[in-house]
């Protein structure tokens, strides 16, 4: 196997979460002698990334992978490779053993939806992403009583900020009426509150771990909220004793989660490699799973929901990709 094949590979596992994923790979990264400067690396891997080019729906179709990984040339197949990813990922977790106790609870639901096709992959857009856990707080958190002296939200989050310079930062969702909020962060619990009166309206209780994300379904009913448990609860505001349904990730946390703008569709995304889509308007029973290599930096579909685009952050395969709804006439690409 070549040199460059090896370097491939290598980073597209991530070194905290995937630390053990080499010792089954026939594939290593190259081993860098004490002579080799810094410099000579960042243009090693320059020229590695200029030989990745994009990905069209035409590629795809005539077998070429999404994101122009050469797996014909690699020592292991996309199959086994997805099967160790899968065994050996480590999901953070706050509240040990969170995401096997969740399982329990879990809907079940029909893989195989196609809603949404690829369409591209855009090498040109480097996206990133910050761990927020190398980041801790205040080892005297939980010990001292924080005077909040300022309040500011916005991009659905809210942040508020001590007295002594602490700060305090929650995930919040706006109702499309504006009459609830939904906010999440530290605790397992969440809390449906009145963005009037400030005022808690119920506690949102059946997560076990941390909460990352929520959204609210255009019809001011439904709303979901994603949790390091590995679940995404779905909620409906005029019954609040349960969530009325649980989905399952793969990896890890759910950290983003969509509602396209017409209602019909949901998406969440998990830390990395997965990104599901669910049938909002068929009571999520049918789900597409969008599977790839590479943490998620975020996610979004269109305003008018003809696509959904997912932020991949990767050395050597970080880029955008694009998906289109399938829609009845799609036979109409060909003419173009």
């Amino acid at each position: 196997m070549s040199h460059y094949e090896g370097e491939e590979m290598d980073h597209v596992v991530d070194d905290n979460e995937m630390a053990e994923v080499d010792d089954i790979m026939y594939f290593r990264g190259r081993e860098i002698s004490d002579s080799e400067s810094d410099d000579d690396d960042d243009d090693e891997y320059d020229h590695l990334d200029n030989k990745i080019t994009d990905t069209s729906a035409a590629d795809a179709r005539r077998g070429q992978d999404i994101q122009g990984i050469p797996w014909e040339r690699l020592s292991i197949s996309r199959e086994k490779y997805r099967q160790t990813r899968v065994e050996q990922y480590k999901n953070y977790e706050n509240v040990p053993q969170s995401g096997e106790g969740s399982e329990k609870e879990c809907t079940p639901t029909k893989k195989g939806g196609s809603y949404y096709e690829f369409w591209r992959n855009n090498r040109s857009v480097k996206s990133t992403i910050l761990h927020f856990q190398k980041h801790p707080g205040s080892l005297l958190e939980g010990f001292t009583q924080t005077q909040v002296s300022t309040l500011a939200v916005r991009d659905k989050l809210l942040i508020a900020g001590g007295f002594q310079g602490e700060l305090i930062c929650k995930h919040t969702s706006l109702s499309p009426d504006g009459k609830l909020v939904i906010i999440v962060g530290d605790n397992p619990d969440g809390i449906l509150v009145d963005s009037q009166t400030g005022k808690t309206v119920m506690p949102l209780r059946g997560h076990l771990d941390f909460s990352f994300a929520s959204a609210w379904h255009p019809d001011g009913h439904v709303f979901a909220t994603g949790n390091q448990d590995k679940t995404c609860r779905i909620w409906d505001a005029r019954n609040l004793s349960k969530s009325v349904a649980v989905l399952k990730g793969n990896l890890g946390a759910i950290r983003s989660i969509r509602f396209t703008s017409d209602g019909q569709f949901m998406a969440m995304a998990e830390p990395a490699d997965f990104v599901h889509v669910y049938d909002a308007k068929n009571g999520f029973e049918k789900e597409q799973e969008i599977d790839f290599f590479g943490e998620i930096s975020g996610m979004s579909f269109s305003p008018d929901t003809e696509s959904l685009f997912i932020g991949v952050w990767d050395r050597t395969y970080g880029s955008l990709l694009q998906y289109n709804r399938r829609r009845n006439y799609t036979y109409l690409d060909s003419l173009l």
